[in-house]
């Protein structure tokens, strides 16, 4: 993926987030989903009817809302030449906002995937599910790592490993019972090798047949040798899924932990996707990290630090970091300080009081005069100095690290700063 569109696809999922939060007293928030090939009259006539229609609300308040919000549309439809060629989303209502009032609030959104099908929703909350399944990942792996033991399985979606089934296996040893003759027992440890092996392609089938064809990339099996070959040999897979196998991998673990150590295995083969762009920024980043170059920083203070002297190569981001820089004044004298507060889900925690505290020189109320998305504010200032950004997904050990123990924020350096 793409710096830019990286960013987009933050942006993205950081509105849906803001908008999820938002909420109406009644029947007041109106979702509006227009496809490329709708005509904007036969909109604009739709909502007409829907104002009259609101009419007959009793509430008087959401009577009165409802009709704002379809006027509001109305008036922003009059400027709209055509649909965009994704479509155009609006979500338009009186949002709750506390201390029993309400905001009118218009959010436009131009999706990354086209719209298909023409929606008006009217509801307390915004009807977000056909944005959200936009930000699902499609392009699939299966997944299987063997030997004559165990096997297990399953998929990598996206940047995602899903174990589904883990199988043993009833394969004698090599060492015969009593009483049987070599060639017996080498008989029968063949058909119970081969029942084993027709058990995983029957219960691999069934979980690769569930993901739809055209999302499933490729097929990956890990094991040792002469295992996976043998397995590979005998096509045991439903012959729809043969075609779709694409590389076999050595790996020394069978179990649910071998799913990760094959999708190791098959970077190379995996070089294109987004799970492996990101593992191998965030491997050279703990490699800096440890080594005695001192190119590496971590946490908003060093990262800022070292953007503005323009000393960052990559900047690393948490795709789940939310957090916005605050700038407060005293209303009575000089004072001055910044915070970063933390959100969760689009808002702010409680954290927020920190920023709306009585000045500590004077007493008066402190005031915020700027908020700016951390992640819009470094994104920009990387922008300015050549710097390189990626989105890190916590759906993988090593991203979920970056957030969980760096803060969400990391950066390898072009030189040692020292800072």
């Amino acid at each position: 993926m793409s710096e830019q569109s990286a960013q987009k696809k933050y942006e993205f999922k950081r509105k849906l987030e803001q908008l999820k939060s938002k909420k109406g007293r009644g029947t007041e928030l109106v979702s509006l989903y227009i496809p490329p090939d709708k005509q904007i009259s036969d909109v604009v006539s739709q909502l007409k009817v829907e104002h009259g229609q609101a009419s007959n609300i009793k509430s008087k308040v959401t009577k009165t809302n409802v009709q704002g919000a379809l006027d509001s549309l109305l008036s922003r439809l009059k400027y709209l030449e055509e649909v965009p060629e994704n479509g155009i989303v609006y979500f338009t209502g009186a949002v709750d906002i506390g201390a029993n009032k309400t905001n009118m609030e218009t959010t436009i959104i131009e999706p990354p995937q086209q719209i298909i099908t023409y929606r008006y929703h009217c509801d307390s909350r915004f009807f977000l599910e056909p944005l959200e399944a936009m930000l699902k990942e499609t392009k699939t792996y299966g997944l299987l790592v063997l030997d004559r033991r165990e096997a297990t399985i399953g998929l990598l979606v996206g940047k995602r490993i899903e174990p589904y089934r883990h199988l043993t296996s009833t394969v004698p040893g090599k060492q015969r019972k009593g009483g049987q003759s070599a060639q017996r027992f080498q008989q029968l440890r063949l058909i119970a090798i081969n029942d084993f092996y027709k058990k995983i392609g029957e219960a691999a089938s069934e979980i690769f047949m569930s993901v739809e064809l055209s999302d499933l990339a490729g097929i990956l099996i890990g094991g040792p040798s002469p295992t996976k070959e043998e397995f590979d040999s005998g096509e045991y897979l439903h012959h729809e899924l043969e075609k779709k196998k694409a590389g076999l991998f050595d790996v020394a673990y069978t179990d649910e932990s071998g799913l990760s150590e094959l999708v190791n295995a098959a970077s190379e083969r995996l070089y294109d996707i987004d799970l492996m762009e990101e593992k191998r920024a965030m491997e050279k980043f703990f490699a800096e990290l440890v080594s005695e170059s001192e190119k590496a920083a971590y946490g908003e203070e060093n990262v800022r630090k070292n953007l503005e002297i323009g000393s960052v190569e990559t900047l690393l981001i948490s795709e789940d970091l939310r957090a916005e820089r605050i700038v407060v004044n005293c209303s009575s004298c000089s004072y001055q300080n910044k915070y970063t507060l933390q959100l969760r889900a689009g808002e702010l925690t409680s954290q927020e009081s920190d920023a709306s505290n009585n000045c500590p020189n004077c007493g008066s109320p402190i005031e915020i005069r700027e908020k700016v998305d951390i992640v819009e504010e470094l994104s920009n200032l990387a922008d300015q100095m050549g710097t390189e950004v990626k989105f890190i997904s916590t759906e993988f050990e090593e991203g979920s690290q970056l957030m969980n123990a760096f803060g969400g924020l990391a950066a390898i350096l072009r030189f040692s700063t020292g800072i």
